[in-house]
């Protein structure tokens, strides 16, 4: 048996980067062969084994025949006969279209070693196009190697635009666009996902919604900036500084559609938009599939972000009512993934990158004082029902408001 290790695992060994899985292809063998070795028959669509000590990935070299459209459209043929070469054709890139041989040497016969020393994303042929993952992956590819440099090759380019022009990026099924987006998201540069899809025009297909604030004005001496689709992106890089979690990155960036839907003689003024959103935020997660989770603080986001800009000019009982409303008194609450989106926010701005942001901190010891607040606070026994409610939002109230005078004294 002749195993080659293949893809991600060569191209990031040579970038001096830490491997996050190892693929193997299996040249001159047969099913039952692996089978009889010991390995673990695992894929559906076509051979793919795992190791019965390592748990690697093992696939049997194959070629690809696109039948229909869609990621899935394809006929796979994996005989003994297919040789290492037929097999990388058939892959995406041509940094991803190397192994490594028995004898330690890089097997690289499409140019892979001299686009990664050059920096670039480049497909290895026409067959390219007929994957629409592969548009998500190379934008992918920008979220996770942009801030070495990468770029995507202008005939690559060109073929992204025509998958999209020609259609193929409408039959991505939701699963497969919110899987790569969430890998994306956990990049170092998941702006540059959204800006790549942008680029060759998939992101008016697959997020709409997102592409429709480009182009939307704002208020210049808030945002100088300017352009509503520049801004989240700008709050996007400002949240994976701030965070790890895909869900605040997420939030980050889902926070202003509603200036969208904002009506253009209204322009740059933006009142209400915190509203105007919802719907549009889920129709996208109904779309995309988008879990629960992610959608609860995107839209505790979207609702509040303007609340939490505001805090110090809040009202108290305002406070309160936000704090009970994204449910910051629970025992398990975002309270601080929703400030981290929210700062993230007001940071996504030119020139407003290292902005101090003291309504964290405000908010978090209003939310600690508050939150000591519960039933048992109220000395009326003749309190009942919806009084409970209404007595503890005060006391909480009273709390916030000495919190408040505490804080406005040291600004």
């Amino acid at each position: 048996m002749k195993a080659y290790l293949v893809g991600g695992a060569v191209r990031d060994t040579l970038l001096n980067l830490p491997v996050r899985e190892r693929d193997w292809v299996v040249i001159g063998e047969t099913p039952e062969a692996m089978i009889t070795r010991g390995y673990t028959e695992v894929g559906k669509d076509f051979p793919v084994f795992l190791h019965p000590q390592t748990k690697d990935e093992y696939a049997l070299a194959r070629t690809e025949r696109k039948t229909t459209h869609g990621y899935t459209g394809f006929a796979v043929h994996a005989t003994p006969d297919i040789s290492l070469e037929d097999d990388l054709i058939r892959r995406d890139l041509t940094i991803n279209a190397m192994a490594i041989m028995d004898n330690g040497e890089i097997f690289d016969p499409y140019g892979g070693q001299q686009d990664l020393a050059n920096k670039v994303f480049r497909h290895i042929s026409p067959a390219f196009c007929e994957d629409p993952v592969r548009v998500l992956r190379i934008a992918r590819f920008c979220a996770r190697y942009q801030h070495l440099g990468f770029s995507i090759a202008p005939e690559t380019q060109e073929l992204l635009q025509q998958m999209v022009v020609q259609g193929e990026i409408d039959h991505l099924v939701p699963e497969r666009v919110w899987a790569e987006t969430v890998k994306a998201l956990g990049e170092k540069s998941p702006a540059a996902y959204f800006q790549a899809l942008r680029d060759c025009g998939a992101l008016a297909r697959i997020f709409p919604e997102l592409d429709a604030l480009f182009g939307v004005p704002q208020p210049a001496q808030h945002h100088p900036e300017i352009d509503t689709g520049v801004h989240v992106l700008m709050v996007l890089e400002q949240a994976t500084l701030l965070s790890d979690k895909c869900t605040v990155r997420f939030a980050a960036l889902m926070h202003d559609l509603g200036k969208a839907l904002t009506p253009a003689e209204k322009w740059p003024s933006h009142h209400g938009h915190e509203t105007l959103g919802i719907d549009a935020l889920k129709t996208l997660a109904q779309r995309l599939r988008v879990p629960n989770n992610y959608q609860k603080l995107a839209l505790q986001v979207m609702q509040y972000h303007t609340h939490c800009h505001r805090a110090f000019e809040l009202r108290p009982s305002t406070l309160c009512d936000m704090l009970v409303s994204i449910g910051a008194f629970k025992a398990e609450n975002q309270l601080n993934d929703f400030l981290l989106a929210c700062e993230a926010d007001a940071r996504g701005r030119t020139g407003f990158e290292q902005t101090d942001y003291p309504q964290v901190d405000y908010i978090r010891a209003a939310q600690k004082a508050a939150k000591r607040i519960d039933s048992s606070a109220i000395s009326d026994c003749n309190i009942q029902g919806k009084q409970i409610g209404q007595e503890i939002h005060r006391l909480r109230t009273h709390e916030i408001s000495k919190v408040k005078k505490q804080f406005t004294q040291k600004i």
